[in-house]
Formats: C-alpha cells, structure tokens, sequence
C-alpha cells in the first residue's frame, strides 16, 4: 500500500542529523528520498565507534528510505546534475551554511524559476533570517544557548545535556511539519515557498512550561534533578530492590496514591490535600513516601500502581527497553535487510496511519549505493 507522500519526490541536501531525520521522516511517509553527499559522505557516517561493516550506527538512526548518490558540488557536471534533480523535486531539504546555496546557483529562488512549486526546507542553528544567521549550530552548542541545560541535573552540580540530540530531533520533525503545511498549501494554490527551521527556535520550545513559568514570574528556574518543579510526587523512588517511576499529576490520582501506599490519610492531610500545597511541602511527604516504598519491590508496588490507574513505571537501560515486547508489538524495532550488514536492526516510525501506513522501504544505503540510478545519470 502506497504511503500518504507517495509520489513526491524529495531532493535531501542536508546532513548530520536534523535535516536527515526530515527527509527520513517524509521518506517512511511514503516520499521518493534522494540523499545527495559529499565525496567524503555525510558526518554522521565518521561519527563512531560502533561501526560494523564500515557502516557507522549513527548514519542508521536516519538514513532509511533514501537513495544515496554522491556528487561533488565543485565538479560543473555533477552539479548540474543536482540542479536537474532541483527542478524536478517537490521538496529540498538543506542545512547548508548561509549562501552556499546562492554560491552554486540553487538558491530557492533561482530554482523557482523553473519550478515554482519547489518548497524548500532550511535548517540552521539559528534560522535564516537572524542577526545570527551565519553562526554554526551543533545540538550541544545549542542545549546550552537555549537555557535547555540549566534545568537539567541537580542544583549543586553543573548544567546537564539530555543524552541523545534532542535540538536536532526537535527541529527535524519542526522541519516535517512545515514541509506538510507547505505541500498543503501548494496543493490549495501550487505555490512554493521557504520554510526556515533554527534548531535554537526548537529548543526552546522544549522549555515548555519552564519557559512560561519564568515569562510569568521572572524568576529564574532551578534545577531539580528528576523532581518537577511544578507538580508532586513526579521523580523516582527507591523500593526495597529497584528504582520506580512515579507521576501523580492530579489531586485523584493522589488520592489512590495514598490508598495504594497503605496511607489513605494523606489525602486528607492539609499539607497534601492539593499539587500546589504537596509542592510546597514535598520534602516532609517524601520522607512518608520513601518509607513506604522501601517496604517492597519494584514489581510488586507496579502491578498495585497499574491496577488503580496511577502513571508508573521501571527506570530501564536502553538494552532492556530495545528488547521491551511493547516495542515489537508496535512495530518500533524493525529487521532490515542491509547491503553490507545483511539483516540489522533499526529503530522504526513512531507514526501510525490507518489507511496509508509507514513503511521502511530499504535500510540505510552505504556511501553512492545509487550512482548509477537513472535519475540521477539521465
């Protein structure tokens, strides 16, 4: 079955990992993906170790359902070739620095001449049309300028990054949703048009209701560690073996907490009775609540949890939760078939369509795997 996107075809001039995981993502919806590389090959297959075959697991994470040609924009006839490609794309999707574009002759607007539906998707650190535009922008530089770290870890420690790329993932699915409000649009009127995406503008909606507090209030956030700064009990508690999840984001939910926890006298204590009065006075209901749960185990305390409908949940390892049955039942670790690797692993699409389902077409193609492909050399 066709997916939503098919029949677009989708020109991806970008690299590392934001403008990627764009493409990747139109391409598991059913677009034409063509990746187009430098001779040396996008970073993220030097980003290692692990390697296997020569393929880097980083290149895995968003080079699915591309073709992969390579073309050395310095080379007059391979660059006539991408500006072929250009004219005949829907979408274009580059993270180029400012004006490289315009230094080869495929500016947005140049291209448009020719074909005016082309929606052209930047990704930058600091958008496009910034007084900081020319800057580079990497995911920790900008986990750091967009106040992300200072609320991560614990107050007497120092600023913590989130241990995967999230400002790139963040704008890469920004990125998506700006290519289908485009294709929409264009669908409506056959216009083209930009869409300028700053890894720093996502990052800072990642703030969420930290950014609101502090426009509301002026103060400064702290950090909390795994507390919230807002709700409680929302952190982790030790039980009598391992670590439990717990978040009661609501009065009703903390009144089967108190149940659960064999203290149904909590609810009805003042200091607790309500979120803003249990934030106020976490520490003293802590000290109930850890009593409490040291008592038993990890899997006891979560099937009474689960039973009365409360949000639980076990701290796992990234091996425990690749190997979890609720991820192969929803499809969300896929067997590929490699051309070096052979059968391989990789994370699947966290979108779920009815009608028009994702698909992994083919696993991420190595270094000009389709030099040769027509579209490319006609």
């Amino acid at each position: 079955m066709p997916g939503p996107l098919d029949g677009i075809k989708v020109l991806d001039l970008s690299r590392v990992l934001a403008g990627p995981w764009c493409a990747m993502v139109l391409g598991d919806l059913g677009a034409d993906v063509i990746k187009v590389e430098s001779p040396e090959g996008d970073d993220l297959r030097h980003f290692g170790p692990p390697f296997e075959q020569g393929e880097s697991a980083y290149f895995m994470v968003a080079g699915r359902n591309k073709r992969c040609i390579v073309a050395d924009l310095k080379n007059p006839d391979d660059l006539t070739r991408v500006r072929q490609l250009a004219l005949k794309a829907d979408v274009l999707v580059e993270n180029f620095r400012i004006g490289t574009l315009e230094k080869f002759g495929l500016a947005a607007d140049d291209l448009r001449k020719e074909n005016p539906g082309l929606i052209v998707c930047s990704i930058s650190g600091y958008g496009r049309h910034s007084s900081m535009a020319a800057r580079a922008g990497y995911d920790f530089v900008i986990q750091a300028e967009s106040g992300l770290m200072s609320i991560i870890g614990d107050e007497d420690q120092e600023p913590m990054k989130v241990g995967a790329a999230v400002t790139d993932i963040v704008a890469g699915q920004y990125a998506t949703q700006g290519v289908l409000a485009a294709l929409y649009h264009r669908e409506r009127t056959g216009e083209g048009q930009d869409v300028d995406i700053s890894l720093l503008d996502g990052a800072v909606t990642l703030l969420s209701n930290q950014s609101a507090a502090y426009l509301m209030t002026g103060e400064r956030p702290k950090r909390l560690g795994n507390d919230h700064p807002t709700v409680c009990p929302y952190r982790p508690f030790e039980t009598s073996d391992y670590p439990i999840a717990l978040a009661i984001g609501a009065d009703r939910q903390f009144r089967k907490l108190a149940v659960v926890l064999g203290h149904p006298e909590l609810s009805d204590d003042p200091r607790f009775a309500t979120n803003p009065k249990r934030v106020e006075n976490r520490v003293t209901l802590y000290e109930v609540m850890e009593a409490a749960f040291k008592t038993r185990g990890r899997d006891e305390w979560l099937v009474d949890l689960h039973a009365a409908g409360l949000p639980a949940g076990a701290l796992r390892s990234v091996d425990q939760v690749m190997d979890a049955p609720e991820l192969a039942e929803r499809g969300m670790v896929e067997t590929v078939e490699h051309e070096k690797i052979g059968p391989t692993r990789i994370v699947g699409s966290p979108i779920k369509l009815s009608k028009t389902p994702t698909k992994i077409r083919f696993a991420p193609r190595s270094l000009g795997a389709d030099n040769d492909d027509g579209d490319w050399r006609s």
